[in-house]
């Protein structure tokens, strides 16, 4: 494994993140965030926490998206959904999905499909804290990034143990 960001980089990124999204919406009660199951949702934690800092007495509206049975490849295996927490409306609200991992964009497509059975969002955006963008197969790119990171098609990046680290195969 190699460290690609190390604890410090991390929150560094998580941080410039949360401040970014509270910069360009001011008006927090026109936004949902959503943090995609299961990585996204670790990163989604942090940046909401971070805005509630930022934000103090304002709720902050934030749901998990579990896309387990919107996947192109779940037919390939048994897979056990994950949480959906959603206790807001999204009609006419800016929806910001956030994930760990931006990589080939099937999970952001799978994301998109899942969303709009909740209702049709005035806007998405993406944020993510990881692209990987030389391995895009949908044309989908995120308004967001913490860091973009060159990396071969065959290897894993996850978060595991507050880094962001590389698995090659």
């Amino acid at each position: 494994m190699k460290t690609l960001l190390s604890y410090n980089e991390l929150s560094a990124a998580i941080e410039q993140l949360a401040q970014r999204l509270n910069g360009n919406h001011p008006d927090i009660n026109d936004v949902v965030f959503m943090g995609v199951q299961q990585g996204g949702v670790v990163v989604a934690n942090e940046i909401v926490a971070v805005l509630e800092k930022l934000r103090p007495g304002q709720k902050i509206k934030y749901g998990q998206l579990d896309i387990t049975f919107y996947r192109d490849d779940i037919r390939k295996e048994i897979l056990a959904p994950d949480t959906m927490h959603i206790p807001f409306g999204i009609e006419n609200k800016i929806v910001v999905l956030i994930d760990d991992v931006l990589f080939t964009g099937r999970t952001i497509k799978a994301a998109l499909d899942a969303l709009l059975d909740y209702g049709r969002p005035a806007k998405v955006e993406l944020c993510v804290l990881i692209d990987r963008k030389e391995h895009r197969q949908f044309p989908i790119q995120a308004d967001y990034v913490g860091a973009t990171i060159e990396t071969s098609k065959t290897d894993k990046v996850k978060l595991i143990n507050n880094e962001v680290v590389l698995v090659g195969n």
